[in-house]
């Protein structure tokens, strides 16, 4: 029994290794508090080092792995407070489905809740902003959930629906002016429509001076 070995630390934090934890464990130790405060940073530095990935992570959460590895018993005088032990292995509340059936499953139901805060709007113009915004979002959805079958008034007749006939934009408008349609979408259909045109005006200008060339010289010279 005298000459079995030492039991290997217990790894709190299994993600920091071995190594890790025994500086830990030493850390604790030292008496002088300025030294055991030097080393305690030295070692979050360490552990930047060491860890890349964790470069990204925030100071505090090192700093609080550093007190759980400890088991809450590392007293320096560190950038941030040690956090409360009972949080540890605290079970997190659990997180409420939302109540109700979604209506209209490819729109979801932040789009729901966007047609009832668009029915409580009282100005005209805003209400009517807010649709078209919302028919935009709920043309991009229909159009990935069903590419084949689409039209504005499926949309219209949609809003029409979720909000029990509170909120009305005119079919015609929305096609006339590609209200449903988002602003990137309209320039690119607008400038493909100036390229068609271009493209068959030059066609044009093409034919008439092949006609001219032709008409200038109607009778070749024969030999």
């Amino acid at each position: 029994m005298e000459n079995a070995k030492q039991p290997i630390n217990n790894i709190i934090l299994k993600e920091y290794g071995k190594n890790i934890q025994k500086l830990v464990d030493y850390i604790k130790t030292v008496p002088d508090d300025q030294k055991r405060t030097e080393y305690a940073y030295a070692l979050v530095e360490l552990i930047k080092q060491l860890n890349p990935q964790m470069k990204t992570e925030s100071d505090q959460k090192l700093w609080d792995d550093l007190y759980i590895m400890s088991d809450f018993e590392l007293v320096v005088n560190g950038p941030f407070p040690m956090p409360p032990k009972e949080l540890l292995g605290k079970r997190p509340q659990m997180v409420g489905y939302p109540e109700g059936e979604v209506k209209f499953k490819h729109y979801g139901r932040n789009v729901e809740k966007l047609i009832e805060r668009a029915v409580e709007i009282e100005d005209d113009e805003e209400q009517e902003a807010a649709i078209i915004y919302i028919g935009q979002l709920m043309r991009s959805f229909h159009s990935t959930w069903n590419k084949e079958n689409f039209d504005d008034a499926i949309i219209i007749d949609d809003i029409k629906t979720l909000s029990k006939g509170k909120l009305h934009i005119d079919l015609e408008k929305v096609k006339q002016n590609g209200l449903f349609e988002t602003s990137m979408r309209r320039d690119f259909k607008s400038q493909q429509s100036s390229s068609d045109n271009n493209a068959h005006s030059g066609r044009k200008n093409y034919g008439g001076s092949n006609k001219r060339r032709n008409g200038s010289n109607p009778k070749r010279r024969r030999n």
